[in-house]
Formats: structure tokens, sequence, C-alpha cells
């Protein structure tokens, strides 16, 4: 392979690369369009445990005070607040803007009835909730 191979076969990779990071950052904080206020839907992951179940969400950016829901009702789980455009110096000028902002809500099915908060906790940019099973 000459040298003019092997970099084009490295641009051509690094290419790749970068479209499949940007395609697994879409996925990871998917734009919601169904709800006229509901702006993008933060991702989840869920654990359990013989007595509860813990949920994480991502939420970078997001302090305690925005959230504006946070409730069980049923097997659904509902979280929902605010993420504002962090604004660092007057004078500064966007040259991107990746992570979303604006109006959040999730709603998780979770297969089992009956839960109930136990504790929810903000730390490294995910919300922590502990919820047990009654």
């Amino acid at each position: 392979m000459s040298v003019d191979e092997f970099e084009d076969w490295m641009w051509a990779e690094a290419m790749r690369r970068q479209e499949r990071a940007d395609r697994l950052q879409r996925q990871f904080f998917r734009r919601v369009e169904t709800h006229p206020r509901k702006q993008w839907e933060p991702p989840a992951d869920i654990f359990e445990t013989a007595d509860v179940i813990y949920v994480v969400v991502a939420l970078p950016g997001v302090s305690d005070r925005s959230l504006t829901d946070l409730e069980v009702a049923g097997d659904t789980l509902y979280v929902a607040g605010d993420r504002r455009v962090p604004t660092p110096a007057g004078d500064a000028l966007l040259h991107r803007l990746e992570i979303p902002h604006g109006h959040f809500e999730r709603r998780v099915i979770l297969p089992w009835p009956r839960l109930a908060i136990k504790s929810h906790e903000l730390v490294d940019g995910c919300l922590h909730l502990t919820l047990v099973k009654r």
C-alpha cells in the first residue's frame, strides 16, 4: 500500500468513525416533536434487585430545582423539567450546540406495578432514583 493510499484509507476511516459518533449522539439524545412543549427525551437505565428498582436518567446540566415533575403512577415513571442553555461570558460566540436543552419529559413503563420513590439524587449529570417494590 502506498503512502497516498494509506492516507486516503486513514481519512476515510476517520470520516466513518465521525459519522458513527454523530449517529450515536443523535440516538442518545432524541429530539421529540410529539408534544408542543417537550423538546427532548433523556435516556434511562434500569436495574433491579430483590427489593428495589434503580433508575438512572441522564440529565446533563440539570439541577434539582429544574426538575418540575418526578412521580410514579401505576407502572409508569414520569420525569420532567427544563435544561437551560448555559451562557458563559456575555461575549462568547456559539460554535456548536449538541447537548439538548429546553423542556424534557421521559415516561418509562416499568414491568413492576406499585412502586414508590424512596429517594432521588442528581449526581454527575444523572438523576439516580431508588424505587421500592410494595
